[in-house]
C-alpha cells in the first residue's frame, strides 16, 4: 500500500507539484476522501494510517537541504499506536515548524485548546465539509510560504533608520510621517547610499517611466523629505544637492 502511495507521491512532484500533504487518518473512508479531495486541488498526498507509519514517513522523507519533508500535515487526532496529540508534541519538541491541522470527533472548548495548545496550527470537528477543510488547507500553506519569505532588512543611515516592511521611518528616535511618493523616494536613496541620481532617474524609480508632468516636482519632494530629515533644512546632512548632477543621499 504505501509502496504505491510513494510512487504517486514522486509522480507527482516530478510534474512541479510545490505543496506536499501528508494525512494521518485511521478511518480509510475519510482518508480515501481527503486524499482526492486534496489531489484535485493539485497537492501531493501521502496517507499513513496510524501515528507509527506517520512517523516512519516524516523521517523517510526527510531531505538534506533543510527543506521540510512536507508542507502540512492533517492529523486525526484518535489513532492507533501513537495518538494524534503525541504526534503533534514529537515534533514541536523536535523543533519542526510543519503546519498542523488536526482533526477529531471531540469538538468541545477543551478538547480544541488542548490540541492547539500541544502545538496544532488549526483545529477541525468531524463531521466536516470537505470545502472547508480545503479552504483551511489554503489557509495553513499560504500562512507558511508567507513566513517563508526572506525578511527585508531595516535601513539604517547615521539617525535615520527605515523599516520597508512596516513602513515607518525614525528620525533621531522620533516615528515621521511620510507620503507613499516621500517613503520610495526614501528608501531608494537609502539602499544606494552616496549615489548621486538625477532628476530623471528619481522620476524614472519613484514615479514610473509613464510619469507625465514636470521634473521639478523632484525638487519638491526632496523640500519635503529635508524637512521631515534634517535638523537644519537649508544645510542638509543627509539629502545633499550635487551640482550639475542631481542628489545623493549621505
Amino acid at each position: 500500500m504505501y509502496t504505491s502511495e510513494s510512487t504517486k507521491y514522486s509522480a507527482r512532484t516530478d510534474i512541479g507539484q510545490t505543496s506536499r500533504i501528508l494525512v494521518v487518518e485511521d478511518e480509510e473512508l475519510i482518508q480515501e476522501m481527503l486524499a482526492v479531495a486534496l489531489e484535485e486541488e493539485g497537492y501531493g498526498v501521502i496517507t499513513a494510517p496510524d501515528g507509527r507509519s506517520a512517523i516512519e514517513y516524516l523521517k523517510s522523507f526527510e531531505t538534506n537541504s533543510g527543506e521540510l519533508p512536507f508542507d502540512l500535515v492533517i492529523l486525526d487526532l484518535m489513532l492507533p499506536q501513537i495518538n494524534g496529540l503525541d504526534i503533534c508534541r514529537l515534533l514541536r519538541h523536535q523543533g519542526n515548524p510543519i503546519p498542523i491541522l488536526m482533526l477529531s470527533a471531540k469538538g468541545s472548548e477543551t478538547d480544541r485548546v488542548l490540541g492547539l495548545e500541544v502545538g496544532a496550527d488549526d483545529y477541525l470537528t468531524k463531521p466536516f465539509s470537505m470545502r472547508e477543510l480545503v479552504a483551511r488547507c489554503r489557509a495553513l500553506l499560504r500562512r507558511q510560504r508567507l513566513s517563508n519569505l526572506p525578511q527585508v532588512p531595516v535601513l539604517k543611515f547615521k539617525d535615520v533608520s527605515l523599516n520597508p516592511q512596516e513602513c515607518r521611518v525614525l528620525v533621531r528616535g522620533q516615528e515621521v510621517s511620510l507620503s507613499p511618493k516621500e517613503f520610495r523616494l526614501l528608501e531608494l536613496f537609502m539602499s544606494y547610499a552616496r549615489r548621486v541620481w538625477s532628476r530623471e532617474q528619481l522620476l524614472d524609480q519613484v514615479w514610473g517611466p509613464d510619469f507625465v508632468g514636470d521634473s521639478k516636482t523632484v525638487d519638491v519632494h526632496i523640500r519635503w523629505l529635508r524637512e521631515k530629515l534634517e535638523q537644519d533644512p537649508s544645510h542638509p546632512e543627509y539629502i545633499v544637492t550635487v551640482r550639475g548632477f542631481g542628489y545623493r543621499f549621505g
